[in-house]
């Protein structure tokens, strides 16, 4: 069926990033992979093209969209490439920019929304805490106050970017007694004195996804730096993670989407016993199979995307999206490393790579168990 949500304005701005991304990045993964992370000049020339600042308004240097179908066709593309990609950029674009865009002050968003369109700074931010996982309210990263600075204290992990940042918007407590509202947002500069990277994390997948611990040993920054409210910080997390799990839900079956396209096209190939192994009535039935789950999970995020566009995308709807979708992406990319044989499991080959990569979806942006425990406080259970 066809999908409706897209505008022909949308698919020509899908034409402009497939074409980008064939040019530009796709002949240069594996020099990704191998250092771990994107190179400055992959952001300068996203950057450049207007890829980096489509929430971030036209006066500022954005492209000033206002319309998230943009941002999930974006997603999509990179996702086609590379899981990490669509990681990496949507921490930069999708998920921290908004932020500053909506919460910032005019200072704020004179000072770094330019170059954070431009690709000169890179976003990361820094929720997740050693022994925290899903669970944000308990961080323990502080902010005490002294005279007219915050002094800074704790760490962060798993932070997507946070070897390659140059700005990373972080969760810090400012009033330990009051629990969940007393979480503020400061905006750490890589270059405060004080703020220090461990090393880029050895991960089972994404590997070309510079993924780093965060350190803020007296780290003193003045009130510029809080991003929204004080004390709000986790409320406004809270307003904001609906678009991340979106963001994750849309990359999800993109990525999978992508990978069973090309399992078809070895099914056809690949030749057993005298014949192409997709005749087998196993391997018709069950490529059958997996693109239903596909096209079912692709038309519930089309919906989702169109309720978001119009502000009508609840945090419920996220977790379902977020859980569902990493499931499915999870179930396909299994089956067709099966599919693949022997060759499914070496890293030469790409379906291999999707494998790995696609297992923290069920982990990161609050694992699924959480998403269930949303869905079902949701229904009075």
């Amino acid at each position: 069926m066809d999908r409706t949500v897209y505008t022909a304005d949308h698919e020509d701005f899908r034409d402009t990033c497939a074409t980008f991304l064939a040019k530009k990045v796709a002949p240069h993964i594996e020099q990704y992979i191998e250092d771990k992370a994107l190179p400055r000049d992959f952001w300068l020339a996203a950057g450049e093209l207007g890829l980096l600042g489509l929430e971030i308004p036209e006066e500022f240097g954005g492209a000033g969209a206002e319309d998230f179908r943009f941002n999930a066709v974006w997603a999509e593309e990179l996702s086609k490439v590379s899981a990490a990609l669509a990681s990496c950029v949507g921490i930069h674009s999708d998920i921290t920019a908004p932020y500053i865009v909506e919460l910032g002050t005019q200072e704020q968003k004179e000072r770094w929304l330019p170059k954070i369109a431009s690709g000169e700074c890179l976003l990361a931010i820094g929720m997740t805490e050693p022994g925290g996982g899903s669970d944000l309210a308990a961080l323990k990263t502080t902010a005490v106050r002294d005279g007219d600075e915050w002094v800074i204290n704790g760490s962060k992990t798993f932070i997507t970017n946070g070897y390659s940042a140059d700005l990373v918007v972080t969760a810090v407590r400012t009033s330990p007694e009051k629990g969940a509202k007393g979480i503020t947002l400061f905006a750490i500069g890589a270059g405060d004195e004080g703020f220090s990277r461990g090393r880029k994390l050895d991960k089972v997948g994404q590997t070309e996804s510079d993924t780093a611990e965060l350190f803020f040993e007296n780290v003193r920054v003045g009130d510029d730096r809080i991003i929204g409210e004080l004390d709000r910080g986790f409320i406004h997390m809270m307003q904001k993670l609906p678009q991340e799990r979106l963001s994750c839900a849309i990359s999800n079956i993109a990525h999978a989407k992508q990978i069973l396209v090309e399992t078809i096209q070895y099914a056809k190939d690949r030749k057993a016993f005298g014949q192409a192994i997709g005749n087998f009535q196993w391997n018709k039935f069950l490529i059958a199979e997996l693109v239903t789950k596909i096209e079912v999970a692709e038309a519930y995020l089309d919906n989702a995307v169109a309720a978001h566009a119009e502000k009508k995308f609840s945090a419920v709807d996220a977790a379902k999206a977020k859980w569902y979708t990493s499931d499915v992406q999870n179930q396909v990319l299994d089956h067709c490393v099966q599919i693949h044989g022997g060759y499914g499991f070496m890293n030469e080959y790409r379906v291999a790579r999707a494998w790995r990569d696609a297992r923290v979806t069920r982990i990161w942006a609050g694992s699924n168990e959480i998403m269930k425990e949303l869905i079902g406080r949701d229904l009075g259970l």
